[in-house]
């Protein structure tokens, strides 16, 4: 080896992965949470070739939201037969799957842990039909009195809950329309690389033997609306956003290259970490400086290019929950329009298992550097654009030992300017800073909601009724984007702002 190298007993490697997906005939047989983690983590030890679940000290489950444990990972831990030093159940977050594989990389760096494991599953699919088929599915009870993870409306305004943009459908939306704006594209030409990116995402969905939707949707598919395509937030259909009624589990396993060895598992079947990164925005998305761009995903994954150092990623994974996400990834990366963007398929044609969609990804991506890649990114999201995660993965023994400071929150913040002051009050003339529109299941407008900014440059937000067909008529002109057009804003019978087109 080379003297460079890292001590083979603090060089974390994956050596396992697993991954279920359950189909049930029967409501009542399909498998709940903790179930699809055991069996995820028992192929992961198939694959790995070695006995190592009894060894496991350091235990990673990502956050469920399709059934309710307390303390899942002793639940986890007693059906496993261990008792784990480090056993951590996080907070919601589609980048967490990420951290939990680089921080367990970490503590066996340090020396800390022999065998970890990160895992997550979710079945929601079987969770919904039962709730509407009024089935008691035979599970580990629900446990009411533990309460819910905090998401979406807990960290947003009250006038983004009342006008309905407080999930991320509704708030990706303006990113979407900010960046086509900046970039310099109308937005019929912005739905067009949309639909163009999603294609490939679906295309490499029908490669993966675990994906959920295995088809591949021309881009006019995906982007039209119809009675199976519904609008739901302009300018996203139902084929342009995550699906999360899926049941599905991962689950990777990692040693140090010492153990590794000593188990006898073969050095083409091992990947390394090379490092990465990670950096946050405001969780409030309206207390941001602008949504022409995130300054902590740029931080994230011009970071990863440097610890790249100046060698191209074979394979990438851009986080894929919205189709501005990765177009915006891809510019940051320096990436052409005809990039492969996934090794997985995406949220919405592989699935969304909620917060563990990266735990697949993770899979996906050790299985193609098991083959012809030498070098992949990883590059994981969650929230409203607002917790960022990049992880690189390597055929190669890294030369440098695993870093352990992962943040770039400084340089995120170096480039954030002063967010402008929120009010709830305005009259006069305001500017468009970005847009939606929200839909019915019938695929007609519910209402407009326009962010924009005042004659004193505050921000806020207002609602443009159903029954305006011009002002609406001008945000949905596909061949002139409405992002700095101006209008009146004052404030309507309910106390709710209003915007009129000039």
């Amino acid at each position: 080896m080379n003297p460079s190298h890292p001590p083979a007993d603090r060089t974390p490697v994956i050596v396992g992965t697993g991954e279920i997906t359950d189909r049930p005939s029967e409501i009542a047989d399909g498998l709940e949470p903790l179930a699809l983690l055991v069996e995820a983590l028992n192929r992961a030890e198939a694959d790995s070739g070695a006995k190592l679940l009894h060894e496991i000290d350091s235990l990673d489950v990502v956050n469920f939201l399709s059934w309710r444990y307390r303390e899942p990972e002793k639940f986890l831990s007693l059906r496993l037969g261990i008792q784990p030093k480090h056993a951590h159940y996080g907070p919601v977050g589609g980048e967490s799957p990420i951290r939990y594989l680089h921080e367990a990389a970490q503590r066996i760096a340090r020396g800390e842990c022999s065998v970890a494991a990160v895992c997550g599953a979710e079945a929601q699919s079987t969770a919904t039909r039962a709730e509407r088929s009024s089935i008691t599915l035979p599970w580990t009870p629900f446990a009411h009195d533990v309460e819910e993870p905090k998401r979406g409306a807990a960290f947003q305004k009250p006038l983004a809950v009342k006008l309905g943009v407080y999930r991320p459908v509704s708030v990706y939306p303006f990113y979407e329309a900010a960046t086509a704006a900046h970039w310099g594209q109308t937005p019929r030409e912005a739905m067009a690389e949309s639909g163009a990116l999603w294609s490939t995402y679906s295309q490499a969905a029908t490669e993966n033997p675990n994906a959920w939707l295995k088809r591949r949707f021309t881009p006019d598919e995906i982007t039209t609306a119809s009675s199976d395509n519904r609008l739901i937030a302009w300018p996203y259909t139902k084929l342009m956003v995550a699906n999360p009624t899926v049941n599905m589990g991962g689950a990777l396993l990692l040693t140090s290259l010492a153990k590794a060895r000593a188990a006898g598992i073969p050095e083409h079947r091992l990947v390394y970490l090379v490092g990465g990164a990670s950096a946050e925005e405001p969780r409030d998305y309206l207390e941001r400086d602008q949504f022409v761009e995130s300054h902590a995903q740029n931080a994230v994954l011009k970071a990863a290019l440097d610890l790249a150092a100046g060698n191209d990623f074979d394979a990438v994974e851009l986080y894929s929950c919205f189709p501005c996400v990765p177009k915006m990834a891809r510019r940051t990366l320096g990436l052409g329009t005809d990039v492969m963007p996934t090794v997985t398929g995406g949220l919405t044609f592989f699935g969304a298992p909620l917060n563990t969609y990266m735990t697949h990804a993770a899979c996906a991506m050790v299985r193609k550097l098991r083959g012809n890649a030498k070098l992949g990114l990883l590059y994981g999201q969650g929230g409203f654009v607002t917790k960022h995660h990049a992880l690189i993965l390597s055929r190669d023994t890294p030369s440098e030992p695993l870093a352990q400071e992962t943040s770039v929150q400084g340089e995120a913040d170096r480039h954030r300017g002063v967010a402008p002051p929120f009010v709830t009050d305005a009259s006069g003339q305001a500017t468009v800073e970005s847009f939606t529109a929200l839909y019915g299941r019938n695929n007609e407008i519910e209402h407009g909601v326009v962010m924009l900014r005042t004659e004193d440059n505050s921000r806020t937000l207002a609602r443009v009724p159903a029954q305006d067909r011009r002002t609406l008529a001008h945000l949905l002109n596909m061949d002139r984007s409405p992002v700095g057009s101006s209008g009146a804003i004052f404030r309507a019978d309910d106390g709710v702002l209003k915007w009129l087109i000039a």
